[in-house]
């Protein structure tokens, strides 16, 4: 099992910046890839980032592309989301994921292991 805990959202200002943590424990972290996908009211869950085990390896939504950056740190066994240049239409609730291997998907299946979310509300 894992366990994923994110923090980090809040309310900020069109253009503004945040940075979401998602700090894992259970199963080893440091082998497991990870993602980042979100929530809107009335919306799918949908990808936005995914970090293979290494951080050698990123991909991303091609609405964040540019703003958002994914990283992770295997010694505090968390991951980031770096989110910048934001705009209201990245207000949703943002979730973090793990997978059962090292690689790295956007597909929301592939993952059997999610954190409760963050708010991030983008204010114009």
């Amino acid at each position: 099992q894992v366990q994923l805990v994110e923090s980090g959202g809040g309310l900020v200002q069109v253009g503004g910046s945040l940075r979401l943590s998602c700090a894992a424990s259970g199963r080893t972290f440091s082998s497991s890839g990870m993602g980042w996908f979100r929530q809107a009211p009335g919306k799918e869950r949908e990808f936005v980032a995914t970090i293979n085990w290494s951080g050698s390896s990123t991909y991303y939504a091609d609405s964040v592309k540019g703003r958002f950056t994914i990283s992770r740190d295997n010694a505090k066994n968390t991951v980031y989301l770096q989110m910048n240049s934001l705009k209201p239409e990245d207000t949703a609730v943002y979730y973090c994921a793990a997978l059962p291997h090292g690689g790295w998907t956007p597909r929301p299946g592939d993952y059997p292991y999610w954190g409760q979310g963050t708010q991030v509300t983008v204010s114009s």
